[in-house]
């Protein structure tokens, strides 16, 4: 268990970015805070803009049960895929041994793990790395780089990528989005946005072909050098994959809730 302040701070940080985001991709979006439940649901084919999080804070038995049907019965309602968000440090210990087989039942899947983390880590040195130059993404070709990329990373079909991006003014002016290149080619990207006071971290990836030489890691230190500069935002936050969170510790994070992410099930 963590400081149940910095978990409550990740789900926060959950429900106000994504407020932004979902609402950029499509103005009439489900964006509703309900009773324990933060419904951030763009329908984008892009599924990560389509979010249900439990809110409640130390969760019992009965009450994640129940909060897990409204969620099932919630994503069942959209004609995209998304997935359930749940911080597990905002459940209490009971709860937290239930939560898969209480997830089964109510009609989910669960698909892959992630973790809170945060730091008051800004501002820090401007970064450099031998083999990229860094352009701030200002185009739809831009647009498009950054989308292929993270359509690559996470093994998403290109289209889908794309649908999750395309046309939007925030991600070229309100959000600082940064793509790293070497030898004039988009190889990573990430892009930090304000919210809360706080450096929000997201959309981070590198393509599959150029991993492992510390690309996202710097494409990454450079978003937050230009959002920290742009903000003044002394702290920051983010949800990492398994992959990404040893790239994060090395810039200065430290992790708070783990997290379980849920589809609906087959």
């Amino acid at each position: 268990m963590h400081d149940l302040a910095d978990s409550v701070e990740s789900m926060e940080q959950l429900a106000a970015v994504w407020r932004t985001v979902v609402l950029d991709r499509a103005p009439d979006a489900d964006v509703r805070d309900l009773p324990g439940i933060a419904v951030r649901w763009a329908d984008s084919r892009f599924a990560f803009w389509n979010c249900v999080a439990l809110t409640d804070v130390g969760t019992a038995p009965d009450l994640l049960e129940r909060r897990l049907k409204e969620t099932a019965e919630i994503m069942r309602s959209k004609s995209r895929p998304g997935f359930l968000w749940v911080f597990e440090d905002l459940l209490d210990d009971e709860a937290r041994a239930a939560l898969d087989t209480a997830a089964e039942q109510a009609g989910l899947a669960y698909a892959f793990p992630g973790t809170g983390m945060a730091g008051d880590l800004l501002p820090l040195p401007e970064p450099h790395h031998l083999d990229l130059t860094f352009e701030r993404v200002t185009t739809e070709e831009h647009l498009r780089a950054y989308a292929d990329i993270n359509s690559r990373a996470y093994g998403l079909p290109l289209d889908d990528g794309r649908d999750g991006l395309a046309g939007s003014t925030l991600w070229q002016d309100g959000i600082h989005a940064y793509l790293g290149l070497r030898d004039g080619t988009p190889v990573a990207c990430a892009a930090t946005v304000e919210a809360q006071g706080r450096l929000f971290v997201l959309l981070v990836a590198t393509d599959p072909g150029w991993q492992r030489r510390g690309y996202g890691e710097a494409v990454t230190r450079k978003a937050l050098y230009e959002g920290a500069r742009a903000t003044g935002a002394a702290r920051a936050t983010l949800h990492a994959t398994a992959a990404g969170a040893p790239v994060y510790l090395r810039i200065g994070f430290r992790p708070n809730s783990p997290m379980r992410f849920y589809g609906l099930a087959p």
